[in-house]
């Protein structure tokens, strides 16, 4: 495998246009999650059309969490064009922000609609790993969120404006993207592969479980992925992400043995 190098930010332009990749990906992710959803909806004995409505409260919840949650933590960088802040397009969200957001908007469509949440939950793990999968490429085009200095075959060229401060002559990094990409890839393998045993096998497993597993592990590998990053959202000397992912690690095992080892069901799993 030779090294990576990203072609840059922009994928086309229409005359004064220009269509960015991370928003290209991040609509590719939201379409494909959206079918993938539904498909699996049907399954649950969920209407499929509540989905395409779920999908809209969970943008409208999930995209403003994600850039308030970056720029919360890089206010510094926005402070003195704090207009800057709305240009989402141009890279700076944080999935732990976009996950808060979007669970709270999950939790209020619920109620409305009279929907058992973590019934919702499970069905939307699967889209989001996979969803996930996608959108991390958008970090390689636009050349963001890579990792130490190494000399691995498979290593990212970082140009020469994108390096950080102290590493101007180092020019290839850790493609923490990729790892991440690959780690969320098995992950939307093990949920939607337990979702579909739960289908072939109704009652053994409990409402909840696919999202927690989703949960845990992706927290597992966002775990050992951030302690290669140098542009990690810090809160003194600790990596914002590592501290979430961990935390994210003993919810979703907690979770588990909680629903099974005290055979017990989750509040809100059914309607």
């Amino acid at each position: 495998m030779g090294q990576l190098a990203s072609p840059g930010p922009v994928a086309f332009e229409i005359g004064p246009i220009s269509f960015r990749w991370y928003g290209l990906l991040i609509t590719t992710a939201l379409v494909i999650g959206i079918a993938l959803a539904q498909r699996l909806a049907q399954g649950r004995g969920v209407d499929p059309e509540k989905i395409d409505e779920l999908a809209i409260w969970l943008v409208l919840g999930a995209l403003p969490g994600a850039r308030l949650y970056y720029v919360a933590f890089e206010w510094e960088r926005y402070a003195d064009r704090p207009l800057s802040a709305l240009a989402i397009w141009q890279g700076g969200i944080a999935i732990h922000g976009a996950m808060l957001g979007g669970a709270l908007a999950a939790v209020l469509f619920a109620r409305r609609h009279k929907l058992a949440f973590w019934q919702l939950a499970d069905i939307v793990a699967p889209a989001l790993a996979l969803g996930q999968a996608i959108g991390r490429w958008g970090n390689f085009f636009n050349s963001e969120a890579f990792g130490r200095p190494t000399d691995l075959p498979w290593k990212l060229y970082i140009p020469l404006a994108q390096r950080p401060p102290g590493l101007v002559d180092v020019a290839y990094y850790h493609p923490t993207f990729l790892y991440e990409s690959l780690w969320n890839l098995g992950v939307f393998a093990l949920v939607l592969g337990l979702f579909v045993a739960g289908l072939r096998h109704p009652g053994r497993l409990k409402v909840g479980t696919i999202f927690l597993v989703y949960f845990a592990a992706y927290s597992l590998g966002r775990l050992w992925i951030e302690g290669l990053r140098l542009d990690s959202l810090m809160v003194g000397p600790l990596k914002m992400a590592q501290v979430v992912s961990l935390g994210g690690i003993v919810l979703g095992v907690a979770g588990l043995v909680w629903l099974y080892g005290l055979d017990r069901r989750l509040p809100g799993s059914r309607p």
